[in-house]
């Protein structure tokens, strides 16, 4: 079968350019044109991301357009740039492209709903990048492909050239750049294949509520009877993807949702998990995910070609990225009814959240935009209580319109739709890191069982005096004494002291939205 397209109408111009190949092909061409790639011994193709092995926030542009520039919140997530620096890196990344002597273009869907899905378009030099994007977008029938037609975004990867930094505006020799208004993404001078995935996400975010579609970084299951679904926001390492992974629901996605009229979707066609540290006990699902299709970036290998997912010599951002039909429970396609739960998941290393407690609607609206998590503090530079992280809507990076425009989207949501609203900590009782204990993962998935059985709706409760929110006292199969947390601390004055603390330090970070909320958000504050 011949895989050529011509890209002439991009300004390319290569005369060897392979379009949509099976993974089998893409390995061949990795391991024959790659530097470093290898296979795993499970199957799964090894790549290498060189000096960048996470995403450049601080290297991320969005075009200043008038179509576009009163609905782009503007500041340190989306640093604005005019056409012009945006038309200089386009062309340094078409001509960087021109000398290869190959190129790969992927052609994928972002959104399983047909009515909302956005055809993309990858074109890329390493075939690396083209197996992750296609793992990672919705894969095309050949039908499909035919009739696929003109792209309504194109992502040009000239990442491993760098971006010039005498062009006006650029911080460093990496530049991730996006025209909403062109539909089109630069990406030069980093090779992390996880800016694509994320540079489509952003698009879907800036256009997703103009259609009154909310766009949700949160993984998502549905019940295998109902179809009814929930929705699981956490930051990093809050356990979204881990508690996703439940064998008695239904897998929609681990990441980026999409919540219509019709109820929800995923974006992607596939997950991107964390890797460091996996085992099959731990995460059998994903474990034996990691084969033949799927790519691990910046894994080492032993002798036998094993990975070793402890050694972080090259990163602690180890990652893999496998199509979500690898996942057994997986529900293709990716569709589920109106969810029935909301859980905002937290890690909280201080210490002070209860386990499970119950958010009114406009607790709801307060703790999205807070977007809280607490992380345990490096020893490195010698501080040694937890660090509070807040990121709005649970996915700040990422947003590009207002975090209010996201939450009055999701409130509105919520209240038609009568879901369930619930804030989880995954993190510490007892005490803070270093003094209390990490909530166990089976009296988390114990507390996520009750939350989707419905027995927690009518449980006993108690508001808590600092948050106001309803602490749930009862979960079955949950020691009663974790679920209060003044109780579970031996040192009430300790206590009260840091969530104290806490509750000042989410007031202060609530400044920066406090102009755009309403009084009914704004009495949702903890109280100090």
């Amino acid at each position: 079968m011949n895989h050529s397209i011509s890209l002439s109408q991009h300004g390319l111009n290569v005369g060897e350019v392979h379009h949509n190949l099976p993974p089998s092909e893409l390995y061949e061409h990795a391991i024959r044109w790659e530097k470093n790639a290898r296979i795993a011994g499970k199957g799964a193709l090894v790549a290498y991301s060189g000096e960048k092995t996470g995403r450049s926030p601080k290297d991320k542009r969005v075009v200043k357009h008038p179509d576009s520039e009163n609905n782009v919140w503007w500041g340190p997530v989306n640093i604005p740039c005019d056409h012009n620096t945006f038309a200089i890196n386009r062309q340094r990344a078409l001509d960087y492209l021109n000398t290869r002597d190959r190129l790969y273009c992927f052609d994928g869907f972002a959104g399983w709903d047909p009515k909302y899905r956005i055809k993309v378009r990858v074109i890329c030099s390493r075939p690396y990048h083209a197996l992750f994007m296609h793992t990672m977008l919705i894969r095309p029938t050949k039908e499909e492909l035919k009739t696929f037609g003109t792209p309504d975004f194109v992502i040009f990867n000239s990442g491993e050239f760098p971006a010039n930094r005498l062009t006006t505006g650029m911080g460093s020799t990496t530049s991730v750049d996006l025209s909403l208004e062109d539909g089109e993404l630069v990406i030069l001078g980093t090779e992390y294949a996880g800016e694509m995935k994320k540079g489509v996400f952003t698009v879907v975010n800036y256009f997703a509520p103009k259609r009154g579609v909310l766009s949700m970084h949160c993984s998502a299951t549905a019940n295998k009877a109902t179809g009814a679904s929930s929705l699981l926001f956490g930051l990093s390492g809050t356990g979204k993807t881990t508690l996703s992974a439940d064998p008695k629901r239904h897998l929609i996605g681990d990441d980026e949702h999409c919540w219509s009229d019709e109820g929800i979707f995923n974006i992607e066609g596939g997950c991107y998990a964390k890797a460091i540290n996996l085992t099959p006990e731990s995460e059998p699902d994903i474990f034996q995910a990691l084969r033949f299709g799927a790519v691990l970036e910046n894994v080492v290998l032993d002798d036998e070609h094993g990975v070793d997912y402890t050694d972080t010599s090259i990163t602690q951002n180890t990652r893999g990225a496998y199509p979500i039909e690898f996942i057994a429970n997986a529900k293709i396609p990716c569709v589920a009814g109106h969810p029935t739960d909301v859980i905002f998941l937290t890690c909280d290393a201080f210490g002070v959240l209860p386990p499970v407690s119950s958010l009114s609607p406009a607790h709801a609206m307060y703790h999205f935009i807070s977007g809280y998590t607490a992380k345990v503090a490096g020893t490195e530079m010698g501080v040694n209580e937890p660090q509070a992280t807040f990121s709005p809507c649970f996915g700040g990076p990422f947003l590009v319109w207002h975090p209010s425009k996201y939450a009055e989207i999701l409130a509105d949501k919520m209240r038609k739709h009568n879901s369930r609203l619930w804030l989880v900590n995954t993190g510490w009782g007892g005490g803070p890191h270093g003094v209390g204990k990490r909530i166990s993962l089976k009296s988390t998935r114990a507390i996520i069982d009750a939350i989707h059985s419905g027995a927690l709706a009518s449980a006993k409760r108690e508001r808590d005096p600092v948050f106001g929110f309803d602490i749930i006292t009862e979960v079955p199969g949950v020691p009663a004494e974790i679920l209060r947390p003044r109780d579970s601390w031996a040192d009430k004055a300790a206590y009260d002291a840091t969530a104290k603390k806490l509750a000042g330090l989410f007031n202060k970070n609530f400044e920066t939205y406090a102009a755009g909320a309403s009084d009914e958000v704004l009495a949702a504050a903890p109280k100090v």
